[in-house]
């Protein structure tokens, strides 16, 4: 992992653009002046004391102090707009990735995790263009100190190269200390975020139950390990700067010692003694060298933690289009699991060899209790994650092998608690569809509509007419068109219950739904009524579709074609809900038990 945070600096350094090759070349132009200034002021002291003509050197100086001035703010700037821009390209290369790897991303590292990564990791390594450019520059200054010392007399640099080893041996252990603590102090602030994501997730629950200050007590449990870090990379901070504090004046009185001794020799000046003592300060940079050394460790821990996500397969789409059939949309949708077995992240076996037919335009209800690979089920039909084993196929095509395009216009979702995405409600309806009059949807196709989606009864209806049917038939469009806007009220406006919500989750689906339409447990916040509405809506309009329902009601696999009862991850049964219901284990299904498992 070491080598591929390496890389992934290199390739964020890259991408600071010609921002980066700004800020080398202000950089090394800042060293230089650093390098040269010592000289010039000797020399200026020189002549001062020569009873010389001191104008130049005076004016070379006060140049040099301008240069310094304005170099170092430059640097600053141009270093700050090279991180900008790797920062970007560091999120945006990380955002997409998060996307692409969907569930099993916030499954593989926690949402709340992820917000860490995302966030604050991509800012540490995004400061690598500047940190990797100062790194090399602030090697200038002391390589060149080291060779103005031999310059102005052998035995300076003789007396201070001496001593170096004790320089290179701070610094090596600051980089040894600090090193596992950055990995350690930051995989703590994701573990802290992650919990409090999940709090906030829950914090009505939170409230109701009184339970502020133990979840306070939980989300915080990893400080004292947060605390542990930090302070030891503040120890090791500490460390360093007091055995430089005690080296560098070492060896800059012996240098000075050795200069004064060839001043008394006449082989050195007075100027040259003072820019002796300036260069030794130069060629000893500790604390300019820690620093950055600190920041490049910074980075690599941070850039290790984005390269683990960067690392971790997407799921990979292929070409391949679902067979045609004439004579509209009757027969299509037909779902084939062979085999399928997903296993949890701790390997165990949550679905095992599952073998499952859904015809093609039938209602199926899916039921069992909580833990039972319901929810997995609904996923895998989507292709929302891929099985460990075995495959699942829509109308005889694998969807491994089918184009990402033409699967999320076959397959659509309702969930239990929808996410609505959008501007406005018309474009919440319309997402990822095309449909709905919001931006950049003004010329819609509609609800997942492929090549041979339309019968003989000819084109499609205009985009706003599909989202203003889809949220009738979900039982939406009556409060809708109560708000202010209408459709066009926008999001962040509209005080909506989570039953109102999840209404418009459904006509969502309602509006993607080309071949497939799943639906996850999505009566759970609907009354009675609404739902026996919903359930019209499946067995009338939303009928040319295969329906695929996961369900805890009794009423809803009722109103299915047949139900497949799932138990400890096989199908237990399969039937008409009324044959199914002389079995008690069945009946028991729909009955609440006194302790809850684990969510399917």
């Amino acid at each position: 992992m070491s080598r591929r945070a390496d890389q992934l600096l290199l390739t964020a350094v890259r991408h600071g653009g010609a921002p980066v090759g700004f800020l080398a070349a202000t950089s090394l132009l800042l060293a230089g002046v650093y390098l040269a200034l010592p000289a010039v002021m000797g020399r200026a002291l020189d002549a001062v004391l020569g009873g010389h003509d001191a104008a130049l050197w005076v004016s070379l100086a006060a140049v040099s102090i301008a240069l310094l001035v304005a170099c170092d703010a430059a640097d600053d700037y141009i270093g700050a707009v090279a991180n900008a821009r790797s920062i970007a390209w560091l999120r945006r290369t990380l955002l997409r990735q998060v996307l692409a790897l969907g569930t099993r991303a916030a499954r593989r590292f926690g949402a709340g995790d992820l917000v860490s990564r995302l966030v604050g990791n991509t800012a540490r390594t995004g400061s690598a263009p500047s940190g990797l450019v100062w790194a090399l520059t602030e090697l200038v200054p002391p390589v060149g100190g080291v060779v103005a010392l031999a310059l102005i007399d052998p035995w300076l640099c003789v007396t201070f190269v001496a001593g170096l080893p004790l320089v290179v041996l701070l610094v090596r252990a600051f980089v040894r200390d600090v090193a596992d603590l950055n990995e350690q102090y930051f995989a703590t602030q994701g573990r802290i975020a992650g919990r409090l994501v999940g709090a906030l997730a829950g914090i009505r629950t939170i409230a109701v139950a009184g339970t502020v200050g133990r979840e306070v007590g939980r989300v915080l449990a990893p400080l004292p390990e947060l605390h542990r870090n930090g302070l030891g990379m503040w120890r090791a901070y500490a460390r360093v700067s007091a055995r430089s504090a005690l080296v560098v004046p070492l060896m800059q009185v012996a240098v000075l010692a050795v200069a004064g001794l060839e001043l008394s020799r006449g082989r050195i000046s007075i100027g040259q003694v003072v820019a002796a003592s300036e260069y030794v300060l130069l060629a000893m940079g500790v604390g300019s060298i820690v620093s950055s050394v600190s920041k490049l460790t910074f980075a690599r821990a941070t850039a290790a933690r984005i390269a683990e996500v960067l690392d971790e397969p997407a799921m990979r789409y292929g070409a391949e289009r679902l067979p045609a059939r004439t004579g509209g949309r009757a027969g299509r949708g037909r779902l084939d699991f062979r085999q399928v077995t997903v296993r949890a992240a701790d390997g165990t076996v949550v679905l095992d060899g599952l073998d499952l037919t859904v015809p093609g335009g039938a209602l199926v209800a899916v039921v069992g209790r909580s833990g039972s690979g319901k929810s997995l089920l609904a996923a895998l039909a989507g292709r929302l994650l891929d099985p460990d084993e075995g495959e699942v196929l829509l109308d005889g095509v694998p969807l491994r092998r089918l184009a990402r395009d033409e699967l999320r216009r076959a397959v659509a979702y309702g969930f239990e608690r929808p996410v609505l995405l959008g501007e406005t409600v018309a474009d919440a309806i319309g997402f990822g569809s095309g449909a709905g009059p919001g931006p950049g949807s003004s010329s819609a196709s509609g609800s997942g509509a492929d090549s041979d989606s339309a019968s003989g009864s000819g084109a499609q209806p205009p985009a706003d007419e599909l989202v203003a049917q889809a949220a009738t038939a979900a039982r939406a469009d009556a409060f809708i068109r109560h708000l202010p806007a209408g459709y066009g009220t926008p999001l962040a406006r509209v005080p909506m219950s989570g039953g109102e919500a999840q209404r418009i989750g459904l006509a969502r689906a309602f509006v993607q739904a080309g071949r497939v339409l799943v639906l996850d447990d999505v009566a759970a916040s609907l009354d009675t009524v609404t739902e026996h509405h919903i359930s019209q809506a499946l067995t009338g309009a939303l009928a040319d579709r295969t329906r695929l329902v996961v369900t805890h009601r009794a009423s809803t696999a009722a109103r299915a074609q047949y139900v497949v009862w799932l138990a400890g991850g096989r199908i237990r049964a399969q039937g008409t809900h009324d044959r199914l219901w002389n079995d008690p284990g069945y009946r028991a299904v729909f009955q609440p038990v006194a302790t809850p498992g684990r969510a399917s």
